[in-house]
């Protein structure tokens, strides 16, 4: 599944996501550091990878 980042703290390491049809995502710290990211930009795409209903993981759409 992928989204589009519209927010994120860098200090708080969290924000939101868009999926494709305006439904809001949320993630935490523990998501966004599963990543290896350092920082994410509004508008930026990104895939989402699920633990049943967890958000365990994002990741950019290249990204293995």
């Amino acid at each position: 599944m992928q989204g589009t980042v519209a927010t994120f703290d860098p200090d708080s390491r969290t924000g939101t996501l868009l999926l494709d049809d305006g439904t809001p995502v949320a993630f935490d710290r523990a998501a966004f550091e599963a990543s290896g990211l350092r920082l994410l930009r509004l508008g930026q795409r990104v895939r989402l990878e699920y633990d049943g209903d967890r958000l365990r993981r994002i990741a950019i759409p290249t990204m293995p």
